[in-house]
C-alpha cells in the first residue's frame, strides 16, 4: 500500500523542527554545523524506516538507496535551509498547518520536496520489491544555500556518477538552463570608512528586510539609521524591498565612503545592473539580476555583497571586469565569492524529455522547459537536470518570511517524481 499524505506531512513536519541553517561547525565531522547533520541523521534514519540503504561519511556526504544493477539514476536535494530572518507570522521551525498550507522555513526549499522524493521512492521500493532494472539514489545536500558547495565537490571527485536524474530544488515543468551567477564581496577598511558601523541582510542570495547603520554628522555627533525592507529570493529582487537600499539613500547626501559611494553610482535602488553597465537580455533567459544581499562591519572592516544572474548568451568575462572596474573605481577591494558560468541543454533533450512526460502525465499542463536565474545542484552533479518543486502560476515563498507549501501541491509533486523515477530507472537513457 503507498504510504499516505498524513505519513509524509508528520515526517516534513519533523524535519522542519530542525533549524538546518547551514555555516560553518567546529566539529569536522559536522562542518556544516550540529542541526544541518542532525537533519541530516533524521533523513537517513526515516529512509531506513522505509526499508532503504544508507551511507554516511561524516562531513563528506550521505545517500540512501533502492534497487540493484551496475547504473544509477541520482535524486540530490538538500536539507539545510537559510536562516529564518524577520517578520514571520508563524514560527518559522514549528510546522504549522493553516488554511491548507504548511508553514516552515524549508517547506518549499528544499525540505518538502526531498520528504515527497523520498516517499516516492519509498514506494517504489515497496511495489516493487526492489527489483528495479538500476539503482536509484538519493543525495543528500547539505551546504546548498551556502552556495560554497563542498559536499557536491567530494561527491563528484570520490563516488558514483549517476547516468541521468535530476534535483527537485528548481521549477516545474522542467529547467534546460541556469543563468550564470557571480557571487562578490567589496570591503573596505575601518579606518578609511566614515561609518560607525553597516549592517544588514541575512544571506547574499536574499533581498535585505533589516538594515543598520550609525555615522558621525558635522558636530561629531553619531546619527542612528535603521529600515525595514521585505525579502525575497536573489533571482526575482523586484518581488523585495532592500532596506540596505533605503538606508544607503540617506547616507548618500551625509557621508563620504567608498562603499556608500559605490552603492550611489552603481546601484541605487535597480535590480538589473542597468549602472554597471551589466544590464542584458536574451530570449533564453531573461534578464540579467542583481542583488546587494549584505552588508556588515568587523573592527576590521565594512562589507557588502552582490549576487548577479546573468543570461546565458552572456560574456561571464565581461560581466567580471564590469565588476572589477566599478570597484577599483572606487577603492574597494574585491573578493570573488562563487563565479558559475550558465548552465543550458537543448529543449529536447532525451533526459529532459522524460521528466517532463512526468510532470504532463500528472498534471496535463504542456510546457516547455525552462531557464531560471537560480543555481541548482544541477551545476554540482553530472548528468541530472533541475526538475520542480515549484509550479508554474503559483506564489513561490522561498527565502521569504512565511515560507510555506500548498499541501495540495506537495503531494502532487509526491506523484510527479513518483512517476519520473519509474521513466528515468525505466527507460534506455543516454547521459547528458
Amino acid at each position: 500500500m503507498p504510504h499516505t499524505n498524513g505519513e509524509m506531512l508528520e515526517s516534513l513536519q519533523k524535519l522542519l523542527r530542525i533549524p538546518s541553517v547551514s555555516g560553518h561547525g567546529a566539529n569536522p565531522d559536522q562542518p556544516y554545523g550540529k542541526e544541518v547533520d542532525e537533519a541530516l541523521d533524521y533523513t537517513l534514519a526515516l529512509c531506513r524506516s522505509l526499508g532503504m540503504r544508507t551511507m554516511k561519511l561524516p562531513g563528506k556526504t550521505a545517500w540512501a538507496e533502492i534497487g540493484q544493477g551496475t547504473e544509477m539514476i541520482a535524486v540530490v536535494p538538500h536539507l539545510d535551509v537559510v536562516p529564518a530572518g524577520d517578520g514571520w507570522t508563524v514560527e518559522p521551525f514549528d510546522g504549522t498547518v493553516k488554511d491548507g498550507r504548511l508553514y516552515g522555513r524549508g517547506s518549499s526549499d528544499n525540505k518538502g520536496p526531498a520528504i515527497s522524493c523520498i516517499y516516492a521512492a519509498a514506494d517504489i521500493l515497496e511495489e516493487t520489491g526492489g527489483r528495479l532494472p538500476r539503482r536509484l539514489r538519493l543525495i543528500f545536500g547539505q551546504s546548498e544555500e551556502t552556495g560554497i558547495w563542498s559536499d557536491m565537490d567530494y561527491y563528484r571527485q570520490n563516488e558514483e556518477k549517476p547516468i541521468a536524474g535530476f534535483t527537485p530544488d528548481a521549477e516545474f515543468p522542467a529547467l534546460n538552463g541556469e543563468k550564470g551567477m557571480l557571487w562578490a564581496e567589496l570591503a573596505v577598511p575601518t579606518t578609511k570608512s566614515n561609518l560607525q558601523y553597516l549592517k544588514g541582510g541575512t544571506a547574499c542570495n536574499i533581498v535585505a528586510a533589516r538594515c543598520e547603520a550609525c555615522y558621525k554628522d558635522h558636530t561629531g555627533q553619531p546619527v542612528q539609521l535603521s529600515a525595514a525592507g521585505k525579502s525575497a529570493h536573489a533571482t526575482v529582487p523586484d518581488q523585495g524591498v532592500s532596506a540596505i537600499a533605503a538606508v544607503m539613500r540617506e547616507l548618500y547626501a551625509h557621508v563620504d565612503d567608498p562603499l556608500v559611494a559605490f552603492h550611489k553610482k552603481y546601484m541605487r535602488d535597480t535590480c538589473h545592473g542597468e549602472y554597471l553597465d551589466i544590464d542584458i537580455t536574451d530570449e533564453a533567459s531573461g534578464r540579467t539580476t542583481l542583488c546587494v544581499g549584505m552588508v556588515n562591519t568587523t573592527p576590521e572592516e565594512i562589507t557588502m555583497t552582490l549576487d548577479i544572474r546573468y543570461p546565458v548568451t552572456a560574456d561571464s568575462g565581461m560581466i567580471l571586469k564590469k565588476v572589477e572596474d566599478a570597484a577599483a573605481d572606487c577603492g574597494l577591494e574585491l573578493r570573488i565569492l562563487k563565479n558559475a558560468k550558465p548552465l543550458y541543454y537543448p529543449k529536447n533533450h532525451p533526459v529532459l524529455q522524460q521528466v517532463l512526460a512526468a510532470y504532463r502525465e500528472e498534471t496535463g499542463d504542456q510546457g516547455d522547459p525552462i531557464v531560471i536565474g537560480g543555481g541548482t545542484y544541477a551545476r554540482g552533479i553530472d548528468n541530472i537536470v533541475g526538475f520542480g518543486a515549484a509550479f508554474p502560476g503559483h506564489i513561490h515563498t522561498e527565502h521569504q518570511n512565511d515560507e510555506y507549501v500548498e499541501l495540495a501541491d506537495f503531494y502532487l509533486q509526491w506523484k510527479i517524481y513518483h512517476n519520473a523515477m519509474l521513466r528515468l530507472l525505466n527507460m534506455e537513457l543516454p547521459t547528458l
